[in-house]
């Protein structure tokens, strides 16, 4: 029988202002095989620094922080690492905060105090949707990488043959839409239209070609 594959612990940052709700929230988690913790913020701003440094799939929030509260510190983060989730731990317990959370992107609403039970399950719940959402970004990133491959395969095949159809135009101008385009193709493209008397598109790329290379 095929032995089972590791799964890799979620990378976990904690963000609270109070010093018994850090050590109580990590001691909670240190028997978890699935959480490392990587990170721990005494408030908002510290935990935007560590987000930086450390790059966690989780975030463990208080709302009430000093210097930036967790909605903010969180919407900062989650701008920079749009893949990290957040799990808010607060002791307000009412609608407005829960709307409030749900609203910047929370996954899970925490009431202090709450258990090793629930906080374990709300990683668990939050972990899957990182690790689909992981899985999903791996998937659309090997299509984006064989599609590109493709289309370098065609074009060398295109202008090799001195193609000037729409087939080869539709090639030439998928390459160009990268910004990172290599020269040689946006050349070919160029060549094709001053071919084809495509005058409007010729000037288009012409005034990317200046800006990009001139």
């Amino acid at each position: 029988m095929a032995q089972a594959q590791k799964r890799t612990p979620y990378r976990v940052l904690i963000a609270d202002d109070v010093l018994e709700t850090r050590r109580n929230t990590r001691l909670m988690l240190a028997d978890n095989p699935m959480v490392d913790i990587v990170a721990i913020a005494h408030n908002g701003r510290e935990a935007v620094e560590l987000a930086k440094k450390h790059q966690p799939d989780i975030a463990l929030m208080d709302i009430n922080m000093p210097e930036m509260n967790g909605f903010e510190a969180f919407q900062e983060m989650y701008n920079i690492f749009p893949s990290m989730a957040c799990v808010i731990i607060s002791a307000e317990d009412d609608n407005q905060s829960f709307r409030s959370a749900m609203n910047v992107g929370a996954r899970e609403y925490l009431v202090k105090p709450f258990t090793v039970y629930q906080l374990n399950n709300a990683i668990k719940r939050v972990g899957d949707i990182v690790k689909a959402e992981r899985e999903k970004a791996e998937v659309s990133d090997r299509l984006r990488k064989q599609r590109a491959s493709y289309l370098l395969q065609l074009a060398h095949e295109y202008s090799k043959t001195r193609r000037t159809d729409d087939e080869a135009v539709e090639v030439f101008e998928q390459l160009a839409a990268n910004p990172r385009c290599e020269l040689r193709w946006l050349r070919t493209l160029a060549m094709l239209y001053i071919i084809r008397q495509e005058w409007k598109k010729l000037q288009v790329l012409s005034g990317r070609l200046a800006r990009q290379f001139g």
